[in-house]
């Protein structure tokens, strides 16, 4: 202890026998490194988030169906409830005008999401119909990518929150949903081509059998949310959405057209793919 005092002694005269030059040295001297110390600070602070941006989901499938049969069950926005995971509630709250093939569709619509009445989360959304072809809905920031044309039948969505409730924030600040459907004609192989060493036999003989009218489906869901707390949280989670979706809306398209006890036999891993990426 007898030592540090010496020690702090030493220190604290030879601080008081500094000339007063010397103290302005080190003045100008700690003030010049000071901005330096200051901007290194400065640039800590701005660290690029990866979670604040907006993510893309999308996944696909192609079904053994006609374009027109599955359209008609993804427009059925009223009816989400009854087969879509964790969806607690779809209300249809305003239709279109008539297209152009003289049905009406969904413009707005309110859904309920979550596990239970205590998590959930209440979402109105903007909804574009292209008969037979595109089914998109849109919340938030999100506009649409539709032409004018495209969507003619549909009354133009209002700027302000205080005329459209599906401007609201939510704990997403932006999402898309758009699903694309596209005829897939498929023409069976002939019993020659099955196998591998005789496939190239598909060139010169036909099947007897006939073509069939299958749909690619394709879903892309683009989001970003409003706390990048829950981005990072949800970053495991969110890359299974889009395949999930698309899997419970294959079900029930089999389900409607072929009957609900054959739900059971779905091939989850069928012809789909599922990718995803932050913009």
């Amino acid at each position: 202890m007898q030592t540090l005092r010496s020690i702090s002694t030493t220190l604290l005269q030879t601080a008081t026998r500094t000339p007063a030059a010397s103290l302005s040295c080190r003045a100008a001297y700690l003030a010049s490194t000071r901005p330096h110390q200051q901007q290194q600070q400065q640039h800590r602070t701005f660290i690029p988030n990866p979670f604040a941006g907006s993510q893309t989901l999308t996944a696909t499938r192609t079904l053994q169906y006609p374009a027109k049969l599955i359209y008609s069950i993804i427009s059925d926005v009223g009816s989400y409830s009854t087969f879509l995971p964790y969806c607690r509630e779809s209300v249809v709250t305003k239709a279109s005008q008539p297209a152009l093939d003289g049905k009406t569709y969904p413009e707005e619509a309110k859904l309920v999401v979550g596990l239970n009445n205590d998590m959930s989360e209440t979402f109105t959304s903007r909804i574009y119909c292209v008969p037979e072809t595109i089914v998109e809905a849109v919340s938030g920031r999100g506009e649409t990518l539709l032409s004018p044309e495209q969507i003619k039948h549909h009354s133009s969505r209002p700027s302000s929150l205080e005329e459209d409730a599906s401007r609201k924030d939510t704990v997403l600040s932006q999402l898309t949903t758009r699903w694309t459907l596209r005829p897939y004609p498929y023409k069976p192989p002939p019993a020659s081509a099955i196998h591998p060493d005789t496939v190239h036999k598909n060139h010169d003989e036909t099947s007897d059998l006939p073509s069939q009218e299958r749909t690619e489906v394709r879903l892309n869901i683009e989001f970003q949310f409003a706390n990048p707390v829950y981005a990072a949280l949800s970053s495991a989670a969110a890359p299974r959405v889009a395949d999930k979706m698309i899997e419970a809306f294959e079900k029930r398209v089999k389900s409607v057209i072929e009957g609900p006890s054959s739900v059971s036999g779905v091939d989850k891993a069928g012809e789909g793919v599922i990718r995803s990426k932050a913009q």
